[in-house]
């Protein structure tokens, strides 16, 4: 069996992304807040008229930098959130009655040497390691998790957390 992503992580991920890419583009830092009229702007913002002492251009020039700054945040966001995305769908994972394969190795359920259980009830992870090789799998993140665990489970001669 290969691994697949799970289409309702992929979904969820791929939405956050949708909406820090929005939030990236950054309207209101380099379109409505630099063609607004600085006292408009206040009073958008304020929702009250502006004082004889408010420097109108002050206050806007730090509006459109705080957006600015906004939108490299969400642009940030957006990145890490696709960076993992991207690690997640890449990842090449296949196993069968035999062993299991991670990328172009393949191992035998032999060569496992342990097996870290510890956080599989509560968040379905898993962490198998051995010579060469320490794998974390998530059943959030894939579809077929459970049933690797469930493989190694039925050929279990390691230790086990």
């Amino acid at each position: 069996m290969k691994l697949k992503i799970n289409r309702e992580f992929l979904l969820r991920h791929l939405f956050s992304l949708s909406v820090f890419v929005v939030l990236g583009v950054g309207f209101d830092a380099f379109v409505r807040y630099p063609r607004s009229d600085a006292r408009a702007l206040y009073v958008s913002i304020e929702k009250s008229e502006p004082g004889d002492n408010v420097d109108l251009e002050s206050f806007k020039a730090q509006k459109v930098q705080t957006q600015r700054l906004m939108a490299s945040f969400a642009l940030l966001a957006a990145s890490l959130v696709g960076l993992h995305l991207l690690s997640i769908a890449r990842f090449r994972f296949e196993f069968d009655d035999a062993g299991f394969s991670i990328g172009d190795r393949r191992f035998k359920y032999s060569d496992i040497k342990d097996v870290d259980r510890s956080k599989w009830a509560k968040k379905g992870v898993l962490t198998v390691s051995g010579d060469g090789f320490k794998i974390r799998l998530d059943a959030w993140h894939h579809i077929g998790v459970k049933e690797f665990h469930s493989a190694i489970s039925e050929n279990s001669n390691r230790t086990t957390r």
